[in-house]
């Protein structure tokens, strides 16, 4: 079976930045094991699948190892891959998924997904995630991830782990934020997947489900500026909306090909 093939950049503006993720239309779902070797042979973070249903878009995401239940960068590289590549004719699409219809705007070439608020509690630090940081955070909190407040940006710039230790932690779909506020911008941060065959996410949109509540309180403001500092580095545009959040960004094409599949 030969299918379409397009990897593209998330929140960037710039290829080589963001967010790499392979996006992959279907007529009808595979099975689960063949999908999951699609993204395994693919070998970036995430894979996104898609059936266009007429009214929504049905969406599934696909790490090399697990299916997420929820990732932002590869929704908004979908939503690029429809509206960019394949002529979608609307200017908002609903994405049917794992955590309910997702709602995707698309206003000249920024994207701003509407994805659910998931504020982080106070947590205790797990020893095992403590062993496995070079920098101890000074707060610590917890959602689907773990979320480790930092004193500045460059503790989060300086932060390295122990990957022989991490990959101990089962956070299975989770993982790791680190956060600071931000020299440049209103917050920064870096999120680490134990177990994982990539440790850091370049661009992580699931995490600013957490980060945009959270740092909306503690600054006091309802839209904000973020960074996600990897190598690769990422700019989201971030708006507090009660029980949901905006995720805004760019995305840019990498490549347009197919694949072969049984």
């Amino acid at each position: 079976m030969k299918l379409n093939l397009f990897q593209i950049d998330a929140f960037t503006d710039e290829t080589f930045g963001g967010n790499p993720a392979c996006v992959v239309p279907l007529h009808n779902w595979l099975p689960d094991h063949t999908l999951l070797n699609i993204a395994r042979e693919n070998a970036v973070a995430e894979t996104a699948f898609f059936v266009d249903k007429g009214s929504k878009i049905h969406l599934r995401w696909f790490t090399p190892e697990i299916e997420m239940d929820l990732c932002g960068h590869a929704t908004l590289a979908t939503a690029h891959c429809l509206t960019s590549i394949l002529n979608y004719p609307k200017n908002k699409i609903i994405f049917e998924t794992q955590s309910g219809d997702l709602a995707v705007s698309v206003k000249d070439d920024l994207y701003s997904l509407n994805f659910p608020s998931r504020m982080p509690v106070s947590s205790e630090l797990p020893d095992v995630i403590r062993k496995a940081l070079n920098i101890e955070p000074i707060e610590v909190y917890k959602s689907r991830d773990y979320m480790l407040v930092y004193d500045t940006e460059q503790d989060i710039r300086n932060i390295k782990i122990d990957r022989q230790i991490f990959d101990q932690i089962n956070l299975d779909p989770g993982g790791v934020i680190v956060t600071a506020k931000g020299e440049s911008c209103d917050f920064v941060s870096r999120f680490f997947t134990p177990q994982a065959s990539i440790l850091e996410d370049p661009v992580t949109g699931s995490a600013h489900c957490s980060l945009i509540p959270f740092w909306a309180l503690q600054l006091g403001k309802n839209r904000l500026n973020a960074m996600q500092i990897s190598d690769r580095v990422g700019k989201l545009h971030c708006q507090n909306k009660k029980d949901r959040v905006i995720i805004g960004g760019k995305a840019k094409t990498y490549s347009i090909g197919n694949l072969w599949t049984e």
